[in-house]
């Protein structure tokens, strides 16, 4: 059923589902809080967000899907001292609750969507996150459609709820640091089309502790002849809108160094969130008739090395390639000698299974990196995608980042950097 807002109603002693979801240019944040008779959340454990996504015993689990989250509550299961639970949404970064264009709220109990709440920017105005639904304790559970706003975002939330908030620094003479801007804020500001980026993206710097990591981005990516229907599906714009996101984050500049690489290669203008639209240009298949339509590895990794062979910072290097590799002995001499240097290399294989890649060497020794001997410290990793576009997001960037922060630690131990 339809309700509106401030709707009640008894729940069955049953299994259920929460679903939330808002539409607009911002990134959302979803919460559950559990809190006890007095409304304060005694025990952060039952916090369940992004970042915790199931309490104790999994009687509450959060999981994203697409466009919102989903907690799952085994009703049963929750300890006494939690009386309510309080499902909320919260804008991460710029922007408010009277721009969403909408936002939905359902209950689902026995496999079915019973309730479902929907309303628009226009039942908010300048909050920064909503209270949407409460289940709580009265002869059993029942359900409260609250739908208001919320002035603060998450952390306001967290506190008003007693949750335990960081200490402050003490004062001090100096004038503090300037505050660096929110990813949020750069992405939703200046590319809003790629805002759904920055929560994926968020999960996985915060899983291998990579938040305040600053290095130099590059993408290096594969236009030869085989990669005609990548191009002009475009596979290989997606490839740019979701490396593009690591650059801003990395780089204090926000810029990603770009080079596009053949039979022979070519260094393009360093892509930005103002320009990262135009990296793949209309007449991409001139260029790639311009750049021979082979594929040369070598010629290119060397200029990438030539570029941050003394760079102060540590230099990430996506390097996309659809197969084709045979130069496998400049290869492996490239990668040994790079291995003193600050240049970790990230290959990506983009659908490289086919019979005609196999034929010219598929992969080649980008899937024998792990037992590539002679380096000084492993500086490299692969893995392959059949298809990037249908690639979830969170896995991408867990991916993309797995090995990096091990080689960050090996080359400050090793005094490379």
């Amino acid at each position: 059923m339809n309700v509106q807002r401030g709707a009640r109603g008894k729940l069955e002693n049953q299994p259920l589902k929460i679903k939330l979801k808002i539409s607009g240019a911002a990134v959302y944040d979803y919460t559950c809080f559990g809190v006890d008779k007095n409304e304060k959340l005694s025990d952060d454990r039952y916090m369940i967000f992004y970042n915790q996504t199931s309490s104790p015993q999994n009687e509450i689990s959060y999981t994203e899907i697409s466009g919102g989250a989903e907690f799952t509550i085994n009703l049963e299961k929750i300890p006494a001292t939690i009386q309510k639970l309080i499902f909320t949404g919260s804008i991460d970064g710029a922007g408010k609750m009277g721009e969403i264009s909408n936002c939905k709220f359902f209950i689902e109990q026995r496999g079915k969507e019973n309730i479902l709440a929907e309303f628009t920017g226009a039942d908010f105005q300048n909050e920064k996150a909503v209270t949407a639904i409460e289940i709580y304790r009265k002869d059993g559970w029942r359900f409260n459609i609250v739908a208001r706003g919320f002035d603060g975002g998450l952390d306001t939330l967290l506190k008003f709820y007693g949750g335990e908030q960081a200490e402050e620094s003490p004062k001090v003479s100096t004038p503090p640091a300037p505050k660096k801007v929110s990813l949020e804020k750069k992405i939703s500001e200046s590319a809003p089309k790629l805002v759904s980026l920055v929560k994926p993206l968020k999960v996985a710097l915060e899983k291998k502790n990579l938040q305040e990591t600053v290095a130099r981005v590059a993408l290096v990516m594969d236009i030869s002849g085989s990669m005609y229907g990548t191009y002009s599906d475009g596979t290989v714009q997606e490839i740019v809108n979701k490396i593009v996101p690591l650059a801003v984050q990395f780089d204090d500049d926000g810029e990603l160094d770009f080079w596009y690489y053949g039979s022979i290669c070519r260094r393009m203008d360093a892509v930005t969130l103002q320009n990262y639209e135009n990296a793949v240009p209309r007449d991409w298949d001139k260029l790639m008739k311009s750049l021979g339509q082979g594929n040369n590895e070598p010629v290119v990794m060397q200029e990438v090395i030539n570029e941050y062979k003394k760079s102060r910072l540590p230099a990430y290097i996506v390097f996309i390639s659809d197969g084709g590799v045979s130069r496998e002995g400049e290869i492996k001499r490239l990668l040994i000698e790079s291995s003193k240097m600050p240049i970790f290399w990230q290959f990506v294989g983009i659908g490289g299974t086919g019979l005609l890649s196999r034929l010219f060497g598929g992969y080649g020794i980008f899937e024998k990196l792990s037992t590539l001997s002679g380096r000084y410290v492993d500086n490299a990793n692969f893995f392959a995608l059949d298809d990037f576009k249908k690639v979830d997001n969170a896995e991408l960037y867990s991916r993309l980042l797995n090995e990096f922060p091990n080689w960050l630690k090996e080359i400050k131990a090793k005094g490379i950097i």
